[in-house]
């Protein structure tokens, strides 16, 4: 019975440690991971911002070819010449402004505190660049991205991302050819902020006109559409008093 008794204590034990040491990998490669997760997501920003002022590696008019994360980073860097935080006019340099969560930023302002706006000041061919980030909402789950406009506050470029928007339908506005739609168009209308409608029936297909505000809507994707006109309007409204204090008239 002794026998016996100290192989049960010794399985007893050893089963312990074996708990322990798994609990201990598991960790550590829940760290790491974590870890990997987190800078992909930096390198993922950087790219976004990046390719909304035209810094991207694409090679014909139909691809969309970021920036590669080995390189990435340099390039930021090279570009992305200020990054600044606005807090109730207060403006704040802040070299990790893109690293900045907008959907906790939207909670904190609607529980009365203080919204932290970031806001990228780039630089391309002698061309300045002023890119913001939007977050808004599409038919089935948030939407975001990033437009950059010019001093004139006629748009240079934008990327749209999505979480799960209908394939083929919404999920359309990240789409090289959706996207490049919105460039020259100006986010003003007579001296007013208006942002850019994606619009049902413009009637306006290859997007020649640049002086409506407007581009042409995604097919079968009419509340998706909506919801990227909402989210650069109220991107916009919120920028709004800096950016006057940057355009040319």
């Amino acid at each position: 019975m002794a026998i016996n008794t100290d192989k049960n204590s010794y399985t007893v034990i050893f089963a312990a440690i074996m708990v322990v040491v798994v609990g201990s990998i598991l960790a550590f490669t829940a760290s790491s991971l974590s870890g990997k997760i987190k800078m992909n997501e930096k390198f993922e920003k950087q790219q976004n911002i990046l390719y909304a002022m035209g810094v991207n590696d694409n090679v014909d008019e139909g691809s969309i070819n970021f920036i590669p994360t080995d390189k990435v980073e340099a390039e930021f860097k090279k570009y992305i010449k200020e990054q600044i935080v606005i807090e109730n006019g207060k403006i704040t340099p802040n070299n990790e402004a893109y690293l900045i969560d907008l959907k906790k930023q939207e909670t904190a302002a609607k529980n009365g505190e203080v919204r932290k706006l970031p806001l990228f000041i780039g630089e391309k061919d002698g061309v300045k660049s002023y890119i913001i980030p939007m977050r808004g909402k599409g038919l089935w789950d948030a939407i975001w991205g990033f437009v950059a406009v010019g001093e004139d506050l006629k748009v240079q470029g934008v990327f749209f991302d999505h979480k799960g928007e209908t394939p083929g339908l919404g999920a359309n506005i990240k789409q090289r050819y959706f996207m490049d739609d919105f460039k020259g168009e100006s986010i003003l209308n007579n001296g007013a902020f208006v942002g850019i409608s994606v619009a049902k029936g413009n009637n306006d297909p290859i997007n020649e006109r640049k002086d409506d505000n407007k581009v042409d809507a995604l097919a079968g994707a009419t509340i998706t559409g909506n919801g990227v006109t909402a989210m650069i309007k109220e991107s916009v409204k919120l920028y709004q008093d800096y950016l006057e204090t940057i355009a040319k008239k």
